[in-house]
């Protein structure tokens, strides 16, 4: 038993520094320039080692997703007031679940370009649909918490639910995304005197929360 002890520690320790070295190395340049020979080397140990985990690079690069966006929503989870924002309206955890994506820009860049890049790996090469289908996964937790947000909206009036709740959805989720993205990656104007990249994120929030929430 002692044995089997050792030997799924051991296991587990290559699986997270394969990770580890994986997102450090995709987030840093991109994931069609890594291989996964370079993420062997980083992290010390052999590619058959490595490929005996994940078989494609992939799959490799959506398991370095699901553990990303887990332990960033794991975190999110704690600026919560409640489990279930007991005492909240909707309209208070539309703002909420907007400031999450503010959230993310503020602390998680990294984490931002590597998703742009999967996107863009995802994009340009022939990846199964399982594969995809496991990535899009990882907005789950969004997706479920804004169905809590919307249908408390329902009980109490203040967000509105005389627009669909897939299109709320849609909107704020690819305009936020997309905001917080380009600002992480550097894809934005750059005017001569600077600029407040928060404070303009912020401006972005506000309008949407002024538009689907109720005065």
């Amino acid at each position: 038993m002692r044995n089997l002890e050792r030997d799924a520690i051991a296991e587990a320790k290559r699986r997270q520094a394969f990770l580890e070295h994986g997102f450090a190395l995709f987030s840093s340049k991109s994931i069609e320039g890594i291989s996964l020979q370079d993420v062997a080397k980083a992290s010390g140990y052999g590619i058959a080692t490595l490929y005996r985990y994940y078989s494609t690079k992939a799959r490799f690069a959506v398991e370095i997703a699901k553990w990303q966006w887990g332990e960033f929503f794991k975190e999110n989870r704690k600026r919560r007031p409640s489990d279930n924002f007991e005492g909240m309206t909707a309209a208070d955890m539309f703002d909420f679940y907007l400031d999450t994506f503010l959230e993310l820009y503020r602390k998680n860049h990294a984490l931002l370009r590597f998703n742009q890049y999967l996107n863009v790996y995802i994009r340009s090469e022939s990846v199964d649909a399982d594969t995809v289908e496991l990535y899009r996964a990882q907005m789950k937790p969004i997706t479920d918490f804004f169905h809590l947000l919307y249908e408390r909206g329902r009980q109490d009036g203040t967000i509105r639910t005389d627009i669909p709740e897939e299109e709320i959805l849609s909107t704020t989720i690819h305009l936020m995304l997309a905001a917080v993205t380009r600002y992480a990656v550097g894809l934005v104007y750059q005017p001569e005197r600077g600029f407040d990249a928060q404070k303009e994120l912020g401006a972005l929030k506000e309008l949407l929360f002024s538009k689907y929430a109720v005065p």
